[in-house]
């Protein structure tokens, strides 16, 4: 029996040519008379995985430059800012010329920039299924090779399924923006009649003047804190509201939890320091709960997408649709099973991505014009406030003066 598990060799078999390039971790570096060799696996393995490891990141960051490339576009594009429409904007969106106009421009397209993976993968899927094809009726291959074919009366049955989905998921994706719109609509309606409302009711001045124009500021910060934190995504609250609140208001904003949430506390307090009946302060909470509505809506919406299993069915339907759409058109199509691939691809996931892409509504408005509207239309109002009345007291004496009986003013 040995005195150990360790294999024991002979020091005049030692090879210093062969140990000594080839030490590892289970070979003694200093050999004494009898070398004891302890068996690692992992020096041998070691170097296949270093080896290869690098080969594979390389290749899967290959295959990831393209979709990468074309989502980075894709959000870049989100990221921009959206303008209303004007008269102008109108004439030139139904014009003759729209649709030469819009092919030009598809290169530029981010639905179009976004189809590259997919649309390419399916067309090269398609390029292979055609070369394998043509190469087993050739004979260029042995004959066990079967040629890819099947019946398309798999596909005429389910084609019907697959375009019910395409136009649920767009429908759903359409009414979610339409909801987005409207819940700004009342957002901004709401917001411009509390400014006017307060406009209209203060008529004090020193302490009502200052808390009139301090609530004033808050109810345009408003949809602008609304705007930054529940709705736009990388926008800057600070950046955004330095120049319509004080810096103290503005600090406080920033340390809250829920920021359009904070400015309406700033709202009902101011409102609660001004000297009005309990019938205005009623009128102008009801306006403030068109706010809080906006708030729940905005929420949802970002929070609460389709229902991910449909998006995932809608994905992996026209996956499959588009896999083995070559081996079905085969017979009657040879080598135009590739273009026909192509234009199937690029017609039904466009439709697919236009759904993705409405599906959050709010990159698609035009929210920091209308935030620059709440702030222009407020202070038009405070600086036009005391013009137009003077003015309406003028004709109004006016028209005293002209119907008195011995022309004085009539008191």
């Amino acid at each position: 029996m040995y005195q150990s598990m360790n294999l024991s060799f002979s020091s005049n078999f030692t090879n210093r040519s062969f140990l000594k390039p080839r030490l590892c971790s289970g070979i003694s570096a200093r050999a004494p008379k009898s070398l004891h060799f302890k068996f690692n696996p992992s020096c041998l393995s070691s170097g296949s995985k270093s080896d290869d490891s690098p080969l594979s990141e390389k290749l899967i960051s290959l295959l990831k430059a393209v979709p990468n490339w074309s989502d980075g576009i894709k959000e870049r594009r989100m990221e921009q800012k959206r303008s209303l429409y004007t008269h102008e904007n109108w004439v030139r969106h139904r014009s003759s010329l729209r649709h030469l106009r819009h092919v030009s421009s598809s290169p530029s397209s981010r639905v179009i920039l976004s189809l590259i993976p997919p649309v390419f993968f399916f067309t090269t899927v398609a390029f292979l299924i055609a070369g394998y094809n043509s190469a087993v009726d050739l004979d260029w291959l042995p004959d066990f090779f079967p040629v890819l074919r099947a019946s398309p009366l798999p596909y005429q049955l389910t084609a019907p399924a697959l375009a019910l989905l395409l136009v649920f998921r767009t429908e759903a994706s359409y009414s979610r923006f339409e909801q987005g719109r409207k819940a700004w609509v009342k957002i901004i309606s709401g917001t411009n009649d509390l400014a006017r409302l307060v406009i209209s009711s203060v008529h004090g001045s020193g302490d009502e003047l200052v808390i009139r124009d301090a609530l004033l500021r808050y109810i345009v910060a408003f949809p602008v804190a609304l705007k930054v934190c529940h709705v736009i995504y990388g926008s800057d609250i600070a950046t955004d509201l330095q120049n319509v609140i004080e810096a103290d208001d503005l600090s406080l904003i920033l340390q809250s939890k829920h920021r359009p949430r904070c400015v309406i506390q700033f709202i009902s307090q101011s409102l609660q320091l001004l000297n009005l009946d309990s019938t205005k302060i009623d009128m102008l909470e009801s306006k403030m709960m068109q706010l809080q509505e906006g708030i729940g809506v905005c929420e949802q919406l970002m929070g609460i997408p389709i229902p991910l299993s449909y998006t995932r069915l809608t994905s992996r339907f026209l996956v499959l649709w588009h896999l083995t759409l070559p081996v079905i058109l085969w017979d009657d199509c040879h080598w135009n099973v590739v273009p026909a691939t192509f234009i199937s691809a690029a017609s039904l996931f466009c439709i697919e991505e236009v759904g993705v892409l409405i599906e959050e509504p709010f990159s698609m408005l035009a929210l920091d014009e209308l935030c620059a509207m709440v702030l222009s239309n407020s202070d038009e109002a405070v600086e036009s406030k005391e013009v137009i009345r003077n003015r309406i007291i003028a004709k109004k004496r006016i028209r005293e003066i002209k119907h008195s009986s011995n022309g004085w003013h009539q008191s």
